[in-house]
C-alpha cells in the first residue's frame, strides 16, 4: 500500500519522556514531508499546546494539519484555515463554572495562546501551561472574560476530588457535552461525539483520500479509535496493552525513536 497521510499523537508517540522531539524523529518526519507525506499531530491538547511541534516539524511550509481538542477542531497549518470545529454549547459554560467552584476546583479554557483562568497559582493550571507552552492570563470573572464559542474546557485539581465531579457532571450533563479524565487530576469537558477517527473521518473527504492511505500511530485509550479506523494503525512499543492488542504493528517506544522506524518501515519514499 502506498500510504499518503501519517496521523500522530504526541506525548507518549510523537514527544519522548522530556515531552520533545528527538532529533531523528524529526529528521525522517521533515524528509517525509520533503518527498510527499501529509502529517496530522492529533491531540487532545489545544491547537496552541501543537504549535510548537508543528513548527519544528516545518509543517507550515508543507500541506501538514493539525487535529487539537481530540478532534475538535482541525486546522490546515499551512494556510492556517479551520477546516472543522466542534464546540461546547454556550448554555453548558455556566454550570461547569459553578461545579468547579462549588467544589474548591479550578476551571481553565484556552485562547491562542493562552490559558485563561482564575486561579493562575494553581500547580495543575500551571502543569498545563508546561505541558503545552503556553501562557497563564488570569481573570477575576472567568464568564465575562472568555471568548464564546469554546472548544473545551479543563477544571483541575487533587484526584480524590474530581471523582466525585466527574461523577456529578456527567450525570448533569448527559448528553450535552462529554466528560472524562485524560489524568487522574485533569477533568476534560469536550463537545459529545468528540472523537479522534470521526474527525479523521472528516479530513479525508475533503482530501479526497481512502482511509487505506492513512496510518496513525499512538499509545493510549483515546488512540484507540483512529488506531482501528488507519488502513494501518501503530501502537507504540510504550501503549497501553488494549491498544497494543487493537493494533495491526507496534513498533519501538518514544524513547526509541518509534515513530521514525514506523516511517522507515512503512513509507517507501522515505527509505
Amino acid at each position: 500500500m502506498n500510504y499518503k497521510l501519517l496521523v500522530l499523537d504526541l506525548d507518549g508517540t510523537l514527544t519522548n519522556t522530556k515531552k520533545e522531539i528527538t532529533p531523528r524523529n524529526r529528521e525522517i518526519l521533515i524528509q517525509a514531508q520533503q518527498q510527499g507525506t501529509r502529517l496530522v499531530l492529533a491531540s487532545g491538547r489545544p491547537t496552541y499546546g501543537i504549535v510548537p511541534l508543528a513548527n519544528q516539524l516545518q509543517m507550515n511550509q508543507f500541506e501538514g494539519y493539525i487535529l487539537s481538542y481530540n478532534g475538535g477542531e482541525i486546522i490546515d497549518w499551512k494556510t492556517h484555515e479551520i477546516l472543522y470545529s466542534n464546540v461546547l454549547p454556550d448554555t453548558a459554560i455556566p454550570q461547569l463554572y459553578e461545579c468547579a467552584k462549588r467544589n474548591g476546583l479550578a476551571i481553565l479554557t484556552y485562547d491562542k495562546e493562552y490559558i485563561i483562568t482564575e486561579n493562575p497559582e494553581d500547580e495543575y493550571v500551571k502543569k498545563e501551561a508546561f505541558l503545552n507552552k503556553m501562557q497563564i492570563r488570569e481573570t477575576n470573572d472567568f464568564l465575562a472574560d472568555i471568548r464564546l464559542p469554546l472548544p473545551k474546557c479543563l477544571i483541575v485539581g487533587e484526584p480524590d476530588k474530581l471523582i466525585a465531579v466527574e461523577s456529578e457532571l456527567s450525570l448533569l450533563m448527559q448528553g450535552t457535552i462529554s466528560v472524562y479524565r485524560s489524568e487522574p487530576y485533569f477533568l476534560e469537558l469536550v463537545p459529545p461525539g468528540i472523537d479522534k477517527a470521526r474527525s479523521l473521518a472528516v479530513l479525508l473527504e475533503k482530501l479526497n483520500m481512502k482511509k487505506e492511505e492513512m496510518v496513525a500511530i499512538g499509545d493510549g485509550y483515546n488512540d484507540l479509535s483512529m488506531i482501528k479506523f488507519a488502513g494501518l494503525g501503530v501502537a507504540m512499543g510504550n501503549a497501553q496493552e488494549p491498544v497494543k492488542k487493537a493494533a495491526d504493528y507496534i513498533t519501538l517506544s518514544n524513547d526509541e525513536d518509534g515513530v521514525a522506524v514506523v516511517v522507515e518501515r512503512f513509507f517507501s519514499a522515505s527509505k
